[in-house]
């Protein structure tokens, strides 16, 4: 299914003399690319049961959509689609992740899609920010925990959504519903 691996194979064939069209010239597979190729069947393997992925071309493992449909929480019943590109720098710097559905959330602009998450900071305060060690899985669930009932919002990136379920929860639930209903219905 996934055809990068096949690509590597190739690529590396070339490299011991086997010529491929004609062409002496070899490409050489980046580190992101033969790391891709090793995460991307990881990343599959252990997905959250309320996530799904999409490779709109399975040849470019570096961009993809992760759609999260929470089962339960304020969010529930919905399904929230980000974007996820991984830079040529990765591993040495986070993918870069963008909210394609509109919604209310403190961590999530409403318009935009910037996401407030620390594992996506390539330098963070706590210390929870991105490293080499990690991985696209974490990536995954570390989106999908932003789903999940709220913890801690003391770094909101969308502080009225913060505020409003700080002082009137009730209240904060209906409107994450409403936007559910108007942006995310399943």
């Amino acid at each position: 299914m996934i055809t990068l691996s096949k690509k590597l194979r190739e690529e590396a064939a070339k490299k011991k003399g086997v010529s491929v069209s004609g062409s002496s010239k070899t490409q050489r597979a980046s580190v992101r690319d033969k790391l891709l190729a090793k995460e991307v069947p990881e990343m599959k393997d252990n997905l959250p049961a309320t996530c799904e992925v999409e490779f709109e071309n399975v040849d470019s493992l570096h961009h993809f959509e992760l759609a999260i449909c929470p089962e339960e929480g304020y969010w529930r019943g919905g399904r929230f689609v980000f974007y996820i590109e991984v830079p040529e720098e990765y591993n040495i710097v986070p993918p870069k992740v963008k909210c394609l559905t509109r919604l209310y959330h403190p961590n999530i602009t409403e318009e935009g899609g910037s996401i407030c998450l620390s594992l996506l900071r390539e330098h963070s305060v706590d210390g929870t920010g991105w490293a080499p060690t990690r991985r696209l899985k974490d990536v995954v669930w570390g989106l999908s925990s932003l789903f999940l009932d709220l913890v801690d919002f003391d770094d909101p990136l969308n502080s009225s959504a913060a505020d409003l379920y700080l002082r009137d929860k009730k209240a904060f639930e209906e409107k994450v519903l409403d936007y559910v209903e108007h942006y995310a219905k399943r």
